[in-house]
């Protein structure tokens, strides 16, 4: 007996059917198990969230200065310096981007699937971004970089809309699920992130503790949905599982084990409707495992990217920019940037860095200057830079299909 999908694409429901891994089942529509991951600055925006959405996925932007995308935007406020009448401008002129960006991506996913915004909790307008996507229609908000504890205050008039935390251990699924029973509303779905198998930004306090195996998903899985229950919350909240997942018998792996669906990032990046620059797809792909670098990003939190020249230079002389750390009076990131910066408040231990700029040079596929993000393990495709559509059925086919059809 066929499943009926009607916000899947006809070929997508066909492959999961095939599959017999279970549909995700959010913002009251069923949908692929599958959770495009925002990536920001940038790599993902309205072309990858939309063709993800397309074919029944949630399909997800990051809301970090996607002005970017934007010539006009740009033209109007890329050569503003620093000064409170510049952070203004740059964050209403980040905030028409947003709003572009999910009309756009609304285009291409012709009612399939669904639309998402990832906002990082730590950013200064984490608060503005989470209501333009709301005003503007979003299916859902997924918050990391923090606790959330205010998303169900921002949210009150929009109850239809999914709202997604990420956490990475079971003791953050118990805070945010006590804190939220107060403002009586609950997450729609949580998304549970290894933070050492992800890329960015870890949700670990500091890099010894990411082989922690608290963080573990045979850990953290059964543990979260063990508290659920014996909580008595009678809502069913998805569990979302993201880091390292690369193929279907991960995805079935993880849903035996409790979960509803999984979030990947780099696969996604990589694909050919991915909003990066050809050459930030070419080096994440055909970076290897002994390629990746973990360290203290200008958040404080540990971090995982591509270890570039930019990023070898950078630590080679972290010790010393930590010494000489000082709290600097003006900057010209202050706009939509991180509530607490290492590099612009002096923070010692953190990151001696800007972000903004490194993760920019990224998108525009600088690999000299470029900060690249990467999650473990290798690829689908290896080097290739396929399809989103081709992604998809890959990740939906268990490998002995795979194999026989080769």
């Amino acid at each position: 007996m066929s499943l009926s999908l009607p916000f899947v694409a006809p070929e997508c429901a066909a492959w999961l059917e095939r599959s017999a891994l279970r549909p995700l089942k959010l913002a009251g529509k069923e949908v692929l198990p599958i959770v495009q991951g925002g990536m920001g600055v940038g790599v993902s925006a309205h072309r990858l969230a939309g063709h993800v959405a397309q074919l029944g996925g949630v399909g997800t932007l990051s809301s970090v200065d996607l002005r970017r995308h934007h010539a006009d935007l740009m033209e109007r406020t890329g050569h503003l310096s620093a000064g409170d009448d510049s952070k203004a401008l740059i964050d209403a002129a980040n905030l028409e981007a947003l709003a572009r960006e999910i009309k756009a991506a609304r285009v291409i996913a012709q009612g399939r699937g669904l639309l998402a915004i990832n906002v990082m909790r730590a950013v200064s307008e984490y608060a503005h971004s989470v209501t333009c996507a709301l005003e503007n229609g979003i299916d859902a908000v997924v918050v990391g970089a923090g606790l959330p504890l205010d998303l169900p205050d921002l949210a009150q008039d929009h109850p239809n809309t999914a709202l997604i935390p990420i956490l990475s251990d079971a003791r953050g699924v118990q805070l945010i699920i006590k804190k939220w029973e107060r403002k009586k509303r609950l997450p729609d779905a949580i998304v549970i992130e290894h933070p050492r198998l992800a890329g960015g930004h870890l949700g670990a306090a500091k890099i010894a503790d990411l082989n922690d195996p608290r963080f573990d998903f045979e850990n953290v899985i059964p543990q979260s949905l063990a508290f659920l229950r014996s909580a008595g919350i009678e809502k069913d909240i998805p569990l979302i599982a993201a880091g390292g997942i690369r193929s279907f018998e991960d995805i079935a792996r993880l849903q035996a084990l409790g979960a509803a669906g999984v979030q990947l990032g780099t696969p996604f990046a990589v694909t050919e409707e991915g909003d990066a620059h050809p050459e930030f797809k070419r080096v994440l792909a055909e970076a290897r495992e002994d390629e990746m670098m973990e360290f203290t990003s200008v958040a404080g939190l540990p971090a995982r990217a591509v270890a570039t020249p930019w990023l070898r230079a950078y630590l080679k002389i972290e010790s010393r920019l930590q010494a000489v750390a000082h709290s600097k009076s003006r900057c010209t990131k202050s706009f939509d940037c991180l509530a607490q910066c290492g590099l612009r408040d002096g923070l010692p231990g953190w990151g001696q860095f800007c972000i903004d700029n490194q993760l920019a040079a990224a998108l525009r596929g600088d690999v000299k200057k470029g900060l690249f993000f990467r999650g473990v393990g290798a690829l689908p495709f290896g080097e290739q830079i396929r399809s989103v559509r081709e992604l998809m059925e890959r990740l939906l086919t268990p490998q002995a299909m795979l194999a026989s059809a080769a």
